[in-house]
């Protein structure tokens, strides 16, 4: 108790005396010098820190700066990790909840190995001036917003080399992650509508009945396109992919145009050829396409006639006001082509004959996806998805005839649909293909029947 007693008594002492020393040191030392000396203490304490910051404005003049808005949606994601308070928002275009750090708040960042400290600052600041011309002289207060990124002076170059721009590129990554997709369809003349409407088709990859196998091809190109940046660079050649989906109606092209959408976060651009008047107007429009988008083409057999190369030239020019075939492959893989990256293209058709080999070579249409008939893969999912089921003893029996009966998606699907407050659904789903197998066969004996008598008369 004594010796606790004793070292308070010391430290008052201390403290008064340095009290007294600063009161004479005030008295009989002149401002200027004890300025200069403070100056020099702060200089010395800064040049031998081990510390360096660097301070990121929000504005640049007028403009905001790139850099601050980056790291605000990047430090948003380690916000909820480090900071005690921080700011949750959501907008209308946002996928989910957005966080961002609260002023005054320090968040922690590994980079590498390398730790790094990031704070935000805010300042009211007084001006002067008003908006309103009869208050010109009127004081008013501002918030002024910075964030301070503060590490080791040894890792200077990392910082600056790799660290920020890795910032930038994880803050525009998460910025699209957390947009909403958009639908865009053609407004008015050679422009989309403004700002699209929201995308809510809720398919995905997980609930899309096509075949299993099918479906992991499909998934896996698409990850080795998002992927591809480099690849693409390397090889000298634009940054964008071609899928042709063909098949009879109601085998899920839509369905899968939906969920590649969603499992990208891509914004669909709509193009319907019949409303555009000529190749000119077609280019601008691929030229207002975002990037990270895809281009839809639908039933591209049956909207309008493209001409083939041959007889685009018999045409008169002065009468050909129309998208032309040649038009057509000039703007999804000609030199405009490259004017926008990370693009997907996608046509659709029933009649995959019908269409000119031009448009379904590689670099045009690199993958070609046969939608057809119900499997028995595509029935299961359809089952978990309408009955929450994945076994049950008719499964076998439907297997069966799904392999001798051609029933697409949609009318699988419309059955469930049906039986779905029945006691025995898939019982339904049984008699329904039996009796469309029996139709079907009936059908395949007819035809018979009646190449047969062509035969004899001939």
């Amino acid at each position: 108790m004594a010796n606790s007693t004793a070292l308070i008594s010391a430290v008052a002492s201390l403290a008064a005396s340095a009290m007294l020393i600063r009161s004479i040191t005030n008295d009989f030392i002149p401002p200027e010098a004890l300025d200069f000396f403070y100056s020099r203490i702060h200089y010395l304490s800064r040049k031998f820190s081990s510390q360096l910051t660097i301070i990121i404005e929000e504005f640049q003049g007028v403009s905001r700066n790139q850099v601050f808005e980056a790291a605000e949606v990047y430090l948003g994601t380690k916000a909820t990790v480090s900071a005690l308070r921080v700011k949750a928002s959501k907008s209308e275009d946002d996928r989910k909840l957005a966080f961002s750090v609260d002023r005054d708040e320090e968040v922690c960042d590994d980079y590498e190995g390398v730790q790094v400290k990031w704070k935000l600052v805010c300042e009211m600041v007084e001006s002067y001036g008003s908006r309103h011309f009869n208050n010109m002289n009127r004081a008013f207060k501002s918030e002024v917003k910075s964030y301070e990124l503060s590490f080791h002076k040894k890792h200077k170059e990392m910082i600056f080399n790799a660290y920020l721009p890795y910032v930038l590129e994880r803050a525009k990554a998460i910025k699209q992650e957390n947009m909403a997709v958009k639908l865009r369809t053609i407004e008015y003349e050679s422009y989309w509508n403004g700002d699209g409407v929201i995308f809510g088709h809720p398919m995905t990859f997980k609930t899309l009945a096509i075949d299993a196998e099918l479906k992991g091809e499909v998934v896996s190109d698409l990850d080795k396109f998002v992927k591809g940046k480099e690849f693409y660079k390397k090889t000298g050649k634009a940054w964008k992919r071609g899928y042709l989906l063909y098949g009879p109606p109601g085998t899920g092209k839509s369905s899968l145009i939906a969920a590649m959408a969603n499992y990208l976060n891509y914004d669909i651009y709509d193009l319907d050829l019949t409303i555009i008047q000529d190749n000119k107007e077609l280019k601008n429009l691929i030229l207002g396409m975002s990037n990270r988008s895809i281009l839809v083409i639908e039933d591209i057999d049956c909207t309008i006639k493209l001409q083939n190369r041959e007889e685009e030239k018999e045409v008169d020019k002065n009468k050909d006001n129309k998208v032309s075939l040649s038009g057509l492959l000039n703007v999804i893989d000609g030199l405009w082509s490259c004017c926008g990256e990370e693009r997907i293209i996608i046509f659709t058709t029933n009649h995959k004959e019908r269409l000119d080999p031009a448009l379904l070579r590689p670099g045009r249409m690199d993958m070609h996806i046969h939608l057809s008939y119900c499997t028995f893969s595509a029935f299961k999912q359809l089952a978990l998805n309408y009955l929450g089921i994945s076994q049950h003893k008719l499964f076998e029996q439907i297997e069966e005839l799904l392999r001798e009966v051609n029933a697409t998606p949609a009318e699988i699907a419309g059955e469930l649909t049906k039986s779905a407050d029945t006691r025995d659904p898939l019982q339904d789903l049984v008699k329904f293909l039996h009796s469309k197998k029996i139709l079907q066969d009936n059908t395949v004996i007819d035809h018979n029947v009646n190449d047969h008598e062509l035969g004899g008369e001939k």
